[in-house]
């Protein structure tokens, strides 16, 4: 009797489906799921102390699966790509502005929208076989960056100038350590592995992360028209 699926096929994919990347981005997703995610570290009060605006930045990034999810994926990126380093640095940099713009009153309607629709891009970065090259990706972490950084600034809004910088350096901080260790395993696992189909366990942690891009996605329109249908 022959099996509709070949084995090899089968195993194949499994294999490419528990890769490192793969657990990388979905394992700490599922450890940061929780409900009624706030991406508030203070229970809603804005910090008033250096502590607790550093603690507010740590925790942010890692509070929200979605900014969570998006940072993994530019480490992923950095360890695909030459001179990849420069994809989270760019971000980062953004980022800090896109805070600054919250804070100094600057509005960007439809923030989160546009925060979710990043995952999905840099999800689908990482599965096309032939993804652009490093400068265009660093031009797309960086304006990323400004939508990522304004949604962080809602934590901080109204701070004084003291909680403020600490919030900026603590998230920062936290940022650097979560890429930095996505890029350190994966690049780690390139020049290691003489597995050939590598790149494909990429190409899973992409399709985690498209995954993720389009639930909060479907949950952003989904709250837009709830309000837009409410009397």
């Amino acid at each position: 009797m022959t099996h509709p699926f070949p084995l090899a096929a089968t195993s194949s994919f499994w294999k490419r489906f528990f890769s490192a990347p793969t657990w990388i981005t979905s394992l700490g997703l599922v450890l940061l799921a929780s409900p009624a995610m706030a991406h508030h570290a203070m229970e809603g009060k804005t910090p008033s102390t250096f502590g607790a605006g550093f603690l507010s930045g740590l925790a942010h990034p890692i509070i929200g699966p979605d900014h969570f999810a998006f940072v993994v994926s530019l480490g992923l990126l950095a360890a695909l790509k030459p001179q990849g380093f420069g994809i989270p640095i760019a971000f980062l940099l953004s980022a800090m502005l896109g805070t600054a713009l919250h804070i100094t009153g600057v509005e960007i309607p439809g923030v989160e929208l546009l925060v979710s629709g990043s995952i999905l891009v840099f999800g689908i970065l990482l599965v096309v076989k032939n993804s652009p090259a490093t400068p265009v990706i660093m031009g797309l972490a960086s304006l990323a960056g400004i939508f990522h950084g304004y949604a962080y600034g809602e934590s901080i809004f109204g701070a004084e100038t003291t909680p403020l910088l600490a919030y900026l350096l603590g998230f920062t901080a936290i940022q650097i350590a979560i890429a930095a260790s996505a890029f350190g395993i994966s690049r780690r696992l390139l020049q290691t592995s003489k597995n050939l189909q590598l790149p494909s366990n990429f190409r899973s942690a992409g399709f985690v992360l498209c995954g993720v891009g389009v639930a909060f996605l479907a949950s952003q329109i989904g709250d837009l028209l709830f309000a837009l249908s409410a009397p």
